[in-house]
């Protein structure tokens, strides 16, 4: 189980304070903009723009868990995402995905407890003649082996135990 990190409530009132209030029409915006500097979307961030925006916790929710693109537990600092569509797969992306959570000993879909790193896989990003595919903090890593996913893995970790 991951921590939670410490919620920065002065940092949700200048993020929000970018959107007039009481303008239901910047409700995605407002999400992404949470997200983006939060890394995911609080319980109580959410209340915070709900209120801000004028609109229901309900509304807000509803539209937060229509889009799987944000998420509601904490995220790492670094993501892993390794596609796993079908020219992907044949060309090893279930062992990159095995090797990634032995490196970071954390299952797809999961969050490192030093809130590191987080590790997805997706279905295709359309990048098939790049397989297999890693994705690191959205750049593409293709043709990738199991050797280069952990050594960049092992490089990233250093980096940020500096």
């Amino acid at each position: 189980m991951s921590r939670t990190p410490k919620l920065d409530k002065k940092l949700i009132s200048s993020i929000l304070q970018q959107h007039k209030a009481g303008d239901a029409s910047a409700l995605v915006n407002v999400l992404h903009d949470l997200q983006a500097h939060l890394r995911y979307l609080p319980q109580e961030a959410l209340e915070m723009a709900a209120d801000h925006l004028g609109v229901s916790y309900a509304q807000m929710y509803g539209v937060a868990t229509f889009y799987e693109g944000f998420h509601f537990k904490p995220r790492g600092e670094h993501v892993v995402t390794i596609c796993m569509g079908t020219a992907c797969h044949v060309r090893g992306a279930p062992r990159l995905l095995e090797q990634a959570e032995r490196d970071l000993n954390v299952e797809s879909g999961g969050t490192t407890k030093d809130l590191m790193f987080s590790l997805e896989q997706v279905n295709c990003v359309g990048a098939c003649a790049l397989g297999p595919l890693a994705i690191v903090d959205g750049t593409y890593k293709g043709s990738m082996t199991p050797a280069k996913l952990s050594n960049l893995l092992k490089k990233m970790h250093k980096k940020g135990k500096k």
